[in-house]
């Protein structure tokens, strides 16, 4: 057991630092065990205080100094995490000298390697891994930074720009960079190492010219030109959209293999989990090349959201990763298509975060108490911190919007802020008062809009009731109604529009509004392209989400309109009430949408994809997960039986001979054909196994050859079992790929999914400390494979418990990210509920367990 119980982290306890550093010269003596690491730093104080407390983590300190005088061991204090220092003048120059292990640090924080190269990851509390420092947001300074290698490791890199280079005595080198913009330590970027560099640039809207640079593995530069191409692009859409220019002289990103996070935005020198740079069409799939747009822009972005305007506490995370997912989201929607995209955000959030609002884990935007901050990089701080300001821009207009922006930039630039700050430039640029607005950081939970309607054919007046309810989250028994737009459009049972798309404000518990000028009994498309993050309930009958199906102009509540029909005829099954007829309906539907030739293929292949599992675990109580697998297996063989001849034509007419292109375009048509055979498989034959079979054989490019290999798992036998070691042979000294095999093993639906992701937890190319590696396999099998992750007989989540203490040990941010599948035990089934709550109480039991598990751990229990 613990011996101790770690002492949360608060809002209201926060106070400005007792010091300021103005620059930092820091000097690195580069060696894989024994680095050295000199840091020189002019502070000051800041307030009446001559005591400086400094964070640190896994240092051998060497040496002490202030203004040039070494200090003896007793004029300082040094314990477990911290150096303290008294007496200390109004101003003065600070030097230490430290040894650290990055060959050692299986953490992946701090200063470690990978690959045999050293690279960093800062945030959020990694830098006190590298040397004594205030490790905190709101410390912002001027950073030199010399280091020193041996020739081996070609490039020495770190922020800024570059001022001086040279060799060294001994075979050994030196680079100096300068970063002439303050920064947190949190966005310190090194990396030194042998790599590969793709080139380019970019001028600026004011006619600069910026060096673009894409460092990675020898011999991948190839595969980094379209993160290249999607950083021009960002770069451009940014000054385009919103006025902002890049500032530095060299813009470098560099992949790394080992990675905790999908990429970092340190400040010129962005750090990239490989799995989010690297793609060519022979080792990517369109997903991947989607993921990597997003991301690349989305660390672009941070640049000026995050770098230039950065957090003053961590409680603000949200105000730069919330405010960057909505800008990037905002770019792929304007390359990829808006309604697709906005479809794919949506089924993101309600996978991950409507989940995360249900459960014991549920926290606001802002939570006001952590133990480990890392725990806080979540769907709501992320997702729904997004939806949050797609509200706001709602509420106030393009124009309104778009001021209390510019006002943000031009205010708080260089800044260390709030979520306070942040709204205040929206209330001040436009009027609004958003101080009822401001709950939706504060308040945890996902409201439920509950809409009914009066319709008086007479007079042609539509009213509608709107209100609105959030349940208690944990900590949060009593809930205030947020204002929230509600975007409402008008058909007619034929399916022609009676009035356009308007937002309804529903800014209190409830509201009634009436819409007039109907002259025909209206059919209601509400909550229009998601324009709140809320369930809806209406009074609506299921034939409306029919006409909603074949004709919503909204592409989004056409697309919404198929998953409700679906949902309802999948949880009337689960509960013994099927409904033969209307699952024959439906696929008949949605037939007709697949002949509809003026949808896009992108937006068909969705239409295709049923409710997800975890979905409609979420709207049944209790979940009953076979019950739900059950009835959505059963749907989808209807749907394949109805739909066999379409989706056959749609199989073989969607096969393009001609070059390869990561466009939409090109990736909707592959995506409905894949589509299309995975709904095939549903009802197995031998004449499905043999297309799926040719289907895999023929693939030119990974997209199809995953679409094949995960239709021949899910038909099992022979020809899945030849298909994997095909793969696996082809495949197995790429690394990237590799993860796509054992992530499409453990999605295995058959009985014996946990004992093949057992056994594959031994095989040569499994290795735990990479996290992609354990996120392949581990991390799939419990978060998207829930039939199996939640047998009857709690093997699952055994196998899942013993991976987190396991993994905890060497790398407690990643082992931390796996315990919530077990976390919304509640929701269960009482009998699966009770084997989950053992297992987490086993988790908690463990001694020596890290505080990322054991906050996660005991809230879950909570």
């Amino acid at each position: 057991m613990r011996t101790e119980t770690p002492q949360p982290i608060r809002l209201s306890d926060y106070t400005p630092p007792s010091h300021l550093i103005d620059s930092v010269h820091l000097t690195f003596d580069l060696q894989p065990s024994t680095t050295r690491v000199k840091a020189v730093l002019a502070m000051r104080r800041n307030g009446d205080g001559d005591i400086l407390v400094l964070d640190g983590e896994g240092l051998k300190t060497l040496s002490v100094a202030i203004d040039g005088r070494v200090l003896a061991e007793g004029d300082y204090e040094v314990a477990a995490e911290t150096l303290t220092l008294t007496g200390l003048p109004e101003r003065f120059t600070l030097e230490t000298e430290v040894e650290i292990d990055p060959a050692g640090n299986s953490a992946l924080m701090g200063l470690y390697m990978s690959g045999g190269r050293f690279c960093t990851q800062c945030e959020a509390e990694g830098f006190r891994r590298i040397t004594w420092f205030l490790d905190r947001p709101d410390v912002l300074a001027v950073y030199t930074v010399r280091i020193e290698a041996d020739a081996g490791f070609h490039h020495l890199l770190a922020n800024g720009n570059l001022v001086d280079s040279g060799p060294l005595d001994g075979g050994r080198h030196f680079a100096v960079w300068e970063d002439p913009f303050r920064k947190p330590c949190y966005l310190f970027a090194l990396v030194a190492g042998e790599l590969d560099v793709l080139e380019g640039d970019f001028t600026t809207m004011t006619g600069r010219r910026i060096a673009l640079k894409v460092f990675v593995d020898p011999g991948m530069a190839a595969r980094a030109e379209y993160a290249l191409d999607s950083l021009k692009r960002a770069m451009r859409w940014d000054e385009e959209v919103f006025g902002r220019e890049y500032d530095l002289d060299l813009f470098m990103i560099v992949a790394v293999r080992d990675f905790n996070f999908g990429a970092m935005e340190n400040k010129g020198l962005n750090i990239f989990n490989s799995s989010l740079l690297l793609a060519d069409s022979a080792t990517a799939t369109d997903m991947d090349y989607e993921r990597i747009e997003s991301v690349v822009a989305h660390e672009y972005f941070h640049n000026w959201t995050g770098d230039r305007i950065t957090c003053r506490d961590w409680f603000q995370l949200c105000l730069k990763e919330g405010l960057t997912v909505f800008r990037d989201q905002e770019f792929s929607a304007d390359m990829r298509g808006a309604a697709v995209q906005r479809i794919k955000d949506v089924k993101a959030l309600r996978a991950r975060q409507f989940s995360e609002d249900a459960g014991p884990l549920a926290h606001p935007v802002r939570p006001s108490s952590y133990l480990k901050i890392d725990n806080f990089y979540t769907a709501t701080i992320y997702e729904k911190g997004s939806e949050v300001i797609r509200m706001l821009k709602a509420l106030l207009g393009d124009e309104g919007f778009k001021a209390g922006m510019d006002l943000y930039f031009g205010r708080h630039d260089g800044e260390a802020t709030t979520v306070e700050a942040f709204i205040r430039c929206f209330a001040d640029a436009t009027g609004a008062d958003l101080d009822a607005f401001f709950g939706w950081y504060e308040q945890a939970g996902t409201p439920k809009v509950t809409i009914s309607r009066r319709y008086d054919a007479g007079s042609g007046k539509l009213e509608l009731n709107l209100r609105q309810a959030t349940a208690p989250t944990p900590g949060q028994p009593t809930k205030t109604a947020l204002p929230l737009p509600v975007a409402v459009g008008l058909l007619d049972e034929d399916g022609k529009v009676q009035s356009e798309t308007r937002i309804i404000v529903l800014d209190g518990a409830e509201t009634t509004v009436t819409i007039e000028g109907v002259s025909r009994p209206p059919v209601l498309s509400a909550l229009r392209g998601f324009s709140a993050p809320v369930t809806l309930e209406t009074d609506a009958p299921a034939e409306h989400d029919y006409v909603l199906l074949a004709s919503d102009p909204d592409l989004f509540n056409r697309w919404e309109s198929g998953q409700r029909l679906a949902s309802r005829l999948i949880l009337d099954r689960a509960a013994g009430k099927a409904d033969d007829a209307g699952e024959l309906r439906f696929a008949q539907a949605l037939g007709r949408a697949l002949d509809d030739q003026a949808a896009d293929d992108a937006f068909k292949a969705l239409l295709l994809a049923l409710p997800s599992e975890q979905d409609l675990a979420m709207a049944m109580k209790p979940a009953d997960p076979a019950a739900i697998h059950a009835s959505r297996s059963a749907l989808r063989g209807v749907l394949a039986g109805t739909l066999e001849d379409r989706l056959q034509r749609l199989h073989d007419a969607l096969i393009h001979a001609g070059d390869f292109s990561a466009d939409a375009a090109a990736a909707g048509r592959r995506a409905l054909r894949n589509a299309a055979l995975d709904l095939l498989t549903a009802r197995p034959s031998e004449a499905v196994i043999e297309r799926a079979r040719r289907h895999y054989g023929a693939a030119d490019n990974m997209t199809d050859a995953i679409g094949g290999l995960t239709a021949l798992i899910a038909l099992g036998g022979e020809a899945a079992e030849t298909a994997l070691a095909a793969f696996h042979a082809r495949w197995k000294h790429e690394p990237l790929v590799i993860d796509k095999w054992f992530a499409a093993q453990a999605r295995d639906g058959s009985d014996a999914a946990l004992g093949r992701v057992m056994g594959l937890t031994t095989h040569p190319d499994f290795d735990a400390r990479n996290p992609n590696r354990l996120r392949a396999l581990v991390g799939t099998f419990a978060s998207f494979n829930p039939a199996r992750f939640h047998d009857p007989d709690g093997s699952g989540y055994r196998f899942l418990a013993d991976w987190i203490i396991a993994t905890d040990k060497v790398n407690p941010m990643t082992a931390a990210r796996f315990v919530e599948p077990l976390g919304g035990w509640r929701r269960y089934r009482e009998d699966l509920g009770s084997l989950m709550r053992e297992q987490l109480q086993r988790i908690a039991a463990v001694e020596g367990l890290s505080k990322n598990v054991f906050e996660l751990a005991t809230k879950a229990l909570a």
